[in-house]
């Protein structure tokens, strides 16, 4: 079993772990208002989401940088799965955030897969630029390059703390519109991470996992305000 997939597995059981901990302290009440309101057919979605758009979005990006071969995105799963959960609530009228209770699960989980990433950062096509920083990593190809899989593990870990501290105080902006944070966080942290990776650009300097960032954010400041103006 490489790497990559060992950490992948590790990466699912502790975002299980870090998911029934935040249920059992803080939770509980949050994911069943949340039952309450969809059906399987929610779960169906982010799930159809998620792993169309990972594979979707992580192959066109190979392809747009001459790589041949299919390829996965973490970036391209959550815009998938929000795409997906979103077209599934606007059919049902679903109002509300439903996402906060997948917070710190899927934080945990790019923290640790992201060091899968990092091991097998030349076979997965995930490695930095070149860089003359004293922390610049060797692949095995003699380059000194950027770790941008470390970058964005040390991003994720982060915000899991802050989150966790705004959950331990009860903090309405964490308990009702936690998940709009991470997406604003992890659209503005991966956005500045791909200027340090070496893809193709498909607008100006810009890849096409920059313009997946740039939706990201602009989907979470439109839902924290849209959110704040219905609970104002």
């Amino acid at each position: 079993m490489g790497a990559h997939t060992t950490l992948d597995l590790l990466a699912w059981l502790t975002a299980f772990g870090v998911g029934m901990l935040a249920y059992r302290w803080r939770l509980s009440g949050v994911l069943a208002r949340v039952a309450a309101r969809v059906s399987g057919g929610y779960f169906a979605a982010l799930a159809a989401g998620a792993i169309g758009g990972a594979y979707l979005f992580g192959t066109l990006n190979l392809i747009a940088s001459g790589i041949p071969g299919v390829g996965r995105s973490i970036l391209g799963g959550i815009c998938g799965a929000v795409l997906a959960v979103e077209l599934y609530k606007w059919r049902r009228g679903v109002t509300g955030s439903t996402g906060t209770v997948f917070v710190l699960p899927l934080c945990a989980s790019i923290a640790v897969g992201r060091i899968g990433c990092h091991l097998e950062a030349l076979a997965d096509h995930t490695f930095g630029v070149a860089t003359a920083r004293p922390w610049g990593v060797d692949h095995g190809d003699g380059i000194l390059r950027h770790p941008v899989a470390l970058y964005e593990s040390a991003a994720m870990t982060a915000f899991a703390l802050v989150f966790a501290v705004l959950l331990w105080r009860r903090s309405p902006l964490a308990l009702n519109r936690g998940f709009y944070l991470l997406t604003g966080w992890y659209g503005a942290q991966r956005f500045g991470w791909e200027f340090l990776k070496p893809y193709a650009a498909v607008i100006g300097p810009l890849n096409l996992f920059h313009l997946l960032c740039l939706a990201l954010i602009g989907y979470s400041a439109v839902m924290l305000r849209r959110t704040s103006h219905a609970q104002g």
